[in-house]
């Protein structure tokens, strides 16, 4: 791309990205750190993407998502996930009257445009695949009714660590789905320290105004696609990918015993996509390594499938990706 056209997109980055910092500011007023959780959140709505969230409970995530939703003016509903829901509470049910016979659809919780899926690994196989079907195909079949869900639509899911009792783990190919799959740690000293003082009041409501409409969303996303990206760049995608089910070809020996399966080609996809998206939010019109770097633990960790050999030795997804960027050349 010539020099003016990278200059004519980064002046339309410019203008669309001004709401990314009123959106920053009103998860500041209620949310205390958790920068990372917020930028994921921004980069899979802009690449119009899922996410997976893993971490112990208390830790901001539901009250992230309902930020997020009361700033865009957006229809946000929660589904608290257990062991005895059924696909039709989620996606709705034909209900039958009896006085003319007819049947009349009932539509579930997920016709909204964020969907917080509340412990997503404490509901059998049935229901967690009716969810993905819908975030997949982006519709909902009920009785012979086939209906599209509305834009935008992210479902946001988390998940306790698999440890715990009482779960259904969710299948790799099917965790396959979500574009980014984040961990959540404990906040820093400091941090708890503020989180403490500003939230240690009983019944304090959470203040958020709605800064963005739908609409300044899907003109942002075509914008994101616009964003520019070197052809060296996209190589170093797909070199970063290939490392993952090819490493001795990489000089990483060392990971060839540890890999079951490396990442499937929705991972060069969804690296492409949410590097742009990050580059949005960073107000670029350009894509950097920096980006693919930033964004590509978060789309390879659930996308890399260890051998025994590597739980043996205690290693996780994590490390062996840290490993993959230290070693693929970058352009």
């Amino acid at each position: 791309m010539a020099d003016g056209g990278i200059t004519a997109i980064n002046e339309r980055v410019r203008e669309e990205s001004a709401f990314v910092q009123d959106l920053m500011s009103e998860f500041g007023k209620v949310i205390i750190g958790q920068k990372y959780l917020i930028e994921r959140l921004l980069v899979a709505l802009l690449a119009n993407g899922h996410i997976l969230i893993e971490g112990v409970p208390g830790l901001a995530k539901t009250l992230s998502v309902k930020v997020l939703s009361g700033a865009i003016k957006t229809k946000f509903q929660r589904i608290q996930f257990t062991p005895d829901l059924l696909p039709a509470d989620l996606i709705g049910t034909l209900v039958y009257n009896p006085r003319d016979g007819s049947f009349t659809v009932k539509k579930g919780p997920v016709f909204a445009n964020i969907i917080l899926a509340d412990e997503i690994n404490r509901a059998p196989a049935k229901v967690q695949s009716a969810l993905l079907e819908a975030m997949q195909e982006r519709q909902v079949t009920i009785g012979e009714n086939t209906f599209p869900l509305d834009e935008p639509f992210l479902v946001l899911a988390t998940q306790n660590p698999i440890e715990q009792e009482g779960t259904y783990p969710l299948p790799e190919a099917q965790v396959d789905r979500f574009m980014l799959k984040i961990n959540i740690t404990y906040p820093t000293f400091e941090e708890e320290h503020r989180i403490m003082k500003s939230m240690a009041f009983t019944g304090k409501n959470i203040d958020v105004t709605a800064v963005v409409d739908p609409e300044d969303i899907k003109r942002a996303r075509s914008v994101v696609n616009e964003i520019y990206m070197d052809e060296k760049i996209e190589k170093y995608i797909l070199d970063i990918v290939f490392a993952t089910r090819e490493p001795q070809k990489y000089g990483l020996d060392e990971l060839s015993g540890l890999i079951r399966y490396g990442a499937s080609t929705r991972a060069s996809i969804y690296m492409n996509i949410a590097s742009k998206a990050f580059a949005f939010i960073q107000g670029r019109g350009y894509v950097t390594p920096q980006d693919v770097k930033s964004v590509g633990m978060d789309i390879l960790r659930h996308r890399i499938i260890v051998s025994y050999e590597a739980e043996a030795e205690e290693k996780t997804s994590d490390d062996i990706i840290k490993r993959i960027f230290e070693e693929v050349e970058v352009p």
